[in-house]
């Protein structure tokens, strides 16, 4: 069976990055492996810590850059990231300075809001109903 183990967040800069997902949003810091320039940096989910890495990966690569930031300004989320409670992550992440793009709203069998994880994307969160 396959399944994912590593997924990955294109990121302006790894070590603000690091401290945006695991200060703000209450990720682990996994794995850090030196790589030259770069580093291999992962975060993983404080509920599932041998579960699917996030890759806070370097953008190297010019052309993904036009892409992320393309998605930026059009408003359009790089991922999305479920919670249990959408309210209250809201409120949680409004208080420590997290700008949102789109507040909670309901949307279907979702509510989801839109956040700007300041490294260059918009992260979505969703809440199942």
């Amino acid at each position: 069976m396959i399944k994912i183990h590593v997924t990955s967040v294109p990121v302006d800069n790894q070590d603000k990055a690091l401290k945006f997902y695991t200060e703000k949003l209450g990720f682990l810091k996994k794995t850090e492996v030196p790589m030259g320039e770069h580093k291999w940096l992962t975060v993983v989910s404080p509920a599932e810590q041998n579960g699917v890495e996030l890759l806070l990966e370097p953008m190297g690569f010019e052309p993904a850059r036009v892409y992320q930031k393309s998605l930026k300004e059009a408003g359009i989320p790089y991922t999305s990231f479920m919670v249990t409670d959408l309210g209250k992550e809201y409120t949680r992440l409004t208080k420590l300075g997290v700008k949102f793009t789109m507040e909670p709203k309901e949307m279907g069998p979702v509510k989801m809001a839109i956040l700007d994880d300041t490294c260059g994307n918009n992260i979505q969160l969703v809440q199942m109903l």
